[in-house]
């Protein structure tokens, strides 16, 4: 029997007149794949907020956000390998790309936006890898020596620091955010032309996916790394209070920084949100007034069997409780915290949704297929496209972000930089 048909009998359960070499072969990892290649290109819009257009109000969440994106990028191989069956032909894509398909383009466009991030990064801190390398050249010990070795080697020998050479920097940096916009909506707006370009299945067959894609991706990175911005400033308040107690000024530094940016990019947030939302609805109304041959079953999905996936968990957690939590006056860090949460879980949905809700119906329009998430791994497929590998690819991005912090602090509070 096919390996790929016993790994769909795994999770998939049938119902009424369902074609027996039919299941949900595309699982968890699957969801997870658009899902984290979505946060890759918002959290590179929101730094590019910053860069190219100027929105000087964001330029402490914009360093932040750029350092996190690098750290998402590899996650956004991740669910791919786990899934596939022989994980060691993926380097195929990325060693032999051509534009003969969608995913074979992947491996230009994912190299493409990898050497873009690295640049700007590079340009960002030159200054701050020159002026480490100098501060540790006479300090003694073998940790101080590696890590001077190491800021001399990332410095690529452009040790000028004048004025002159910090605005080139400038300039390079505006240039790749303004290249890096398209290619990061590209590295994105792919996934959703893989899954519009499917004729065979009537859920997906839509050229607005791509789009709808790429917005929803804008939300989800910009909600993450505004989510990760304020734990990690409220992580500094705290050590900071256990530091030096309650009565410090820099307390009140802190957190005035940071709740002043954070409703700030919530504005924008909210622009988003909302374009999102209205090409979801958008999609959804133009395939009810087509009404085409397929309508019928995509009808029973959408109104009944995933009524609550999409309208209840999707659209009202995921879309309209957020935008109303965002939207009322007085924003407070608690409350952007619960509707960051939401707008997360929402856009996961949709890609739930799309990926599962897609493999829902069978292709003889008589039979339902449905999905049952392996919790507890008995072999390396369940634990590989089950929740615990899910988590995997979910926590991986955060420990990477750590180790790159190490070197390239992307949020250094200092009171030279509250003034």
């Amino acid at each position: 029997m096919d390996p790929l048909i016993i790994h769909g009998m795994e999770w998939t359960t049938k119902e009424l007149f369902v074609y027996p070499n039919e299941f949900i072969y595309w699982s968890i990892q699957i969801v997870m794949y658009p899902y984290m290649t979505g946060l890759v290109a918002g959290a590179f819009v929101l730094s590019s907020l910053y860069h190219v257009f100027g929105q000087k109000d964001l330029k402490d969440i914009a360093r932040f956000s750029l350092v996190f994106s690098l750290a998402l990028l590899p996650t956004a191989l991740m669910p791919l390998l786990f899934h596939l069956q022989q994980p060691l032909r993926g380097i195929n894509v990325m060693m032999t790309p051509h534009f003969t398909s969608a995913i074979s383009a992947f491996g230009i466009v994912f190299l493409t936006y990898g050497a873009i991030v690295l640049s700007e990064i590079w340009f960002v801190y030159r200054q701050y890898f020159v002026e480490q390398t100098v501060a540790l050249q006479d300090q003694p010990g073998t940790g101080v020596a590696v890590k001077r070795r190491l800021y001399h080697i990332l410095t690529l020998g452009a040790y000028d620091t004048s004025a002159a050479a910090v605005a080139q920097d400038k300039k390079a940096v505006k240039i790749l955010a303004g290249v890096g916009i398209p290619v990061a909506c590209f590295l994105h707006g792919y996934a959703g032309f893989i899954f519009g370009s499917v004729k065979a299945n009537a859920l997906w067959m839509s050229p607005l996916m791509p789009v709808i894609f790429i917005m929803s991706a804008v939300v989800s990175g910009i909600a993450l790394c505004m989510l990760t911005f304020i734990a990690i400033m409220e992580w500094k308040k705290f050590r900071t209070a256990l530091a030096k107690g309650k009565g410090d000024g820099s307390l009140h530094a802190i957190g005035g920084v940071e709740m002043d940016v954070i409703g700030k990019a919530s504005r924008y947030l909210i622009g988003f949100l909302v374009a999102a939302i209205s090409l979801e609805l958008l999609d959804l109304i133009f395939r009810g007034y087509t009404a085409m041959k397929s309508w019928d079953i995509l009808r029973s999905v959408l109104y009944h069997k995933d009524f609550v996936n999409i309208f209840v968990l999707q659209y009202g957690v995921g879309n309209l409780l957020p935008f109303i939590l965002l939207l009322l006056p007085r924003l407070t860090i608690r409350r952007t915290v619960v509707a960051l949460i939401f707008i997360l879980y929402g856009v996961f949905m949709m890609r739930w949704n799309v990926v599962i809700g897609g493999q829902a119906f069978s292709l003889s329009f008589a039979g339902f297929m449905h999905y049952h998430l392996p919790l507890l791994p008995h072999d390396m497929e369940t634990y590989k496209e089950g929740l615990l590998g899910a988590l995997t690819v979910a926590t991986t991005p955060f420990i990477l972000f750590w180790l790159i912090n190490k070197i390239v602090p992307s949020l250094k509070f200092s009171k030279e930089e509250a003034q």
